[in-house]
């Protein structure tokens, strides 16, 4: 199973509860998953996470993600077949979406059609939660992943399936 991360995963997890600063076997254990090809973001998906949002803490996200080993690592080495990211659209959100409408939906049809290339061996892990009755841009990854049948879980799902844990010794 190769499991994709949306960018919330890795703003939420620096921003809420795992900050690199911190917390760093999280990320010691992020990019270990990535090295053995189990967790993988994909290019569009990075550079969101680069661009992050403004705040104190993004400077030490940016270092991280941007670190050499870890974007070899991280980086979903294919690249997006087009008509899958176009069903997607017209699929999982609506067939009729206005220019301003598919600006809204930012890079997320992008994910999605990642893990639609290969739905029985991949996962899209994203700190949104299912919201079934937003409707056309507004629909949520989890509902979108749900409607074309590819497997979505939350951050603290892939905790608990690739066994993280951090120990604290007095």
């Amino acid at each position: 199973m190769i499991y994709l991360l949306d960018a919330s995963v890795l703003i939420s997890a620096h921003g809420l509860y795992y900050p690199v600063d911190r917390v760093p076997e999280f990320w010691e254990w992020l990019l270990h998953h990535a090295e053995i090809g189990e967790i993988k973001v994909p290019i569009e998906i990075f550079e969101e996470v680069k661009e992050g949002p403004e705040d104190e803490g993004r400077d030490l996200l940016f270092d991280w993600i941007t670190d050499a080993d870890v974007k070899e690592a991280l980086l979903l080495k294919e690249e997006v077949d087009p008509t899958l990211v176009n069903q997607v659209v017209g699929e999982g959100y609506a067939p009729d979406l206005t220019d301003s409408e598919l600006e809204q939906l930012g890079r997320d049809p992008f994910l999605i059609a990642y893990a639609l290339a290969d739905a029985g061996s991949r996962c899209v892990v994203t700190a949104e939660s299912s919201k079934p009755s937003k409707k056309r841009q507004n629909r949520r990854i989890p509902d979108v992943c749900k409607g074309l049948k590819i497997r979505s879980i939350g951050t603290f799902e892939l905790v608990k399936e690739l066994d993280f844990s951090t120990s604290w010794h007095k």
